[in-house]
């Protein structure tokens, strides 16, 4: 197992999603109503892609009723049906950057031309089906605060459990059954197998870990090294895609150093 790795990827997307709180509360909504729906169950005991989908909601502090609201979307009539589809798009955005795109649709043509439009615009190409989706692995990733608050006004945050120490958090990832994890500033980001998400989540806080979010993720497996310069081209594609409403997700293959995310921040 590894304390480090692809933080500053993480980082970064996280951070630009956060600044689009209410967009991102919409995309949240969408996927939990279509997990529900797709799952067949309002019930995430017994659906784990809803499961999923509401932990990753969690994630982002979206708020209890708008979580209720979308699971009963899932299994309303007339205008309140949701007729959500998945598509998936594939293309290379500028200096090669393999990057894969995750909708959810109620319109396949718009969300089509949208995303072609953002490809071109950025000096890309959107590809067909499987161009770029081998170089991406499919992962479980739960975000686990090193500190949590103890609700004590004179010592406000304190250890959260076996997290406080690395050497005991790495024996409870190995007990849970995480493949890895790594060290994020004031948390740490545990991977697991996707179908073990779930399970592992649920043994941490067995342990008396306290986890902030649990979600799918896709990890490049051949990350691409770019200049700075061309980092910024490729995210300001990345960044207009993201803010397609039909996108739930936009994952690329740029390796994202610490000196590049800086670059990105300036």
């Amino acid at each position: 197992m590894s304390g480090h790795s692809k933080w500053a990827t993480t980082k970064h997307r996280k951070a630009a999603q956060d600044a689009k709180r209410s967009a991102l509360f919409s995309k949240l909504s969408r996927n939990i109503t279509v997990a529900a729906k797709e799952g067949g169950d309002p019930n995430p005991d017994n659906n784990a892609s809803l499961a999923a989908a509401i932990e990753k909601a969690k994630g982002y502090s979206l708020p209890k009723d708008k979580i209720k609201t979308a699971i009963d979307k899932a299994f309303g009539s007339g205008k309140d049906a949701a007729n959500y589809e998945t598509v998936v798009y594939e293309g290379y955005g500028p200096c090669g950057v393999a990057i894969l795109c995750e909708a959810l649709t109620d319109n396949r043509n718009r969300t089509a031309a949208d995303v072609r439009a953002a490809f071109t615009h950025a000096g890309g190409n959107l590809g067909t089906s499987g161009s770029v989706s081998y170089m991406f692995e499919r992962k479980g990733q739960i975000m686990v605060p090193k500190e949590i608050e103890t609700g004590d006004k004179k010592h406000p945050m304190g250890p959260n459990g076996a997290a406080a120490d690395e050497e005991e958090f790495e024996m409870a990832v190995i007990e849970a059954g995480g493949d890895d994890y790594e060290d994020a500033d004031e948390e740490w980001i545990v991977y697991t197998q996707p179908s073990d998400l779930m399970a592992v989540k649920k043994t941490l806080e067995e342990q008396g870990v306290q986890v902030k979010g649990a979600e799918m993720t896709m990890e490049a497996t051949t990350p691409a090294t770019v200049t700075a310069n061309d980092a910024k081209k490729v995210m300001r594609l990345v960044d207009k895609l993201e803010e397609l409403e039909d996108l739930q997700n936009v994952y690329h293959t740029m390796d994202i150093t610490e000196e590049i995310a800086a670059a990105l921040d300036e």
